[in-house]
């Protein structure tokens, strides 16, 4: 049974000046862009209302690309209100990720830390202890246990790995 969807006013229209639609035609003719690129430039000529457009519905776009109602109305909203270049371009994350603690020299330094000999009464240096004390010689501000493993791992060598669980002897081979 096919559903009859009223008739809705799109809030979104796809008007796309001349120097634009050649610009999608020539990435779509060229076909070294990416996937979701591509694909958007074919929403875009399939949805532009203009005479030179095909204007079609976003149903008929859906399932003609095979994709979705969603992604045809992202694309539209995204044109109107930031333009051509928002929608082919990737967008840039909107945080960036926290800054490194450790850096080379810190890294070797807690490195050279890890392979020294462990305080008095202790057997090794735990991650615990390397904490506490990368903040008390003031090579970092501040460091979590976690910081040290993923800094530690990186290591082929690491006197905590008995400790952390990041050493798995290997298997000798067969002969």
């Amino acid at each position: 049974m096919e559903e009859v969807m009223a008739p809705s006013v799109k809030r979104y229209v796809v008007r796309l000046s001349a120097e634009e639609r050649r610009e999608l035609e020539a990435t779509i003719r060229k076909g070294k862009s990416p996937a979701a690129r591509l694909l958007k430039a074919h929403i875009l000529l399939k949805a532009e209302a203009s005479e030179a457009g095909e204007g079609w519905s976003d149903s008929r776009i859906v399932a003609a690309l095979q994709t979705s109602l969603s992604m045809v109305y992202r694309v539209r909203k995204q044109l109107v209100e930031e333009g051509l270049e928002a929608v082919l371009s990737r967008k840039a994350p909107a945080r960036l990720s926290a800054p490194r603690i450790f850096d080379g020299e810190k890294e070797a330094r807690l490195i050279a830390l890890a392979c020294s000999e462990p305080p008095e009464g202790h057997a090794r240096w735990s991650l615990r202890l390397l904490e506490s004390k990368v903040v008390e010689l003031g090579i970092v501000e501040a460091a979590s246990d976690t910081t040290i493993q993923r800094v530690l791992k990186k290591t082929l060598f690491s006197r905590t790995a008995a400790n952390i669980g990041s050493f798995r002897p290997r298997r000798a081979a067969l002969s």
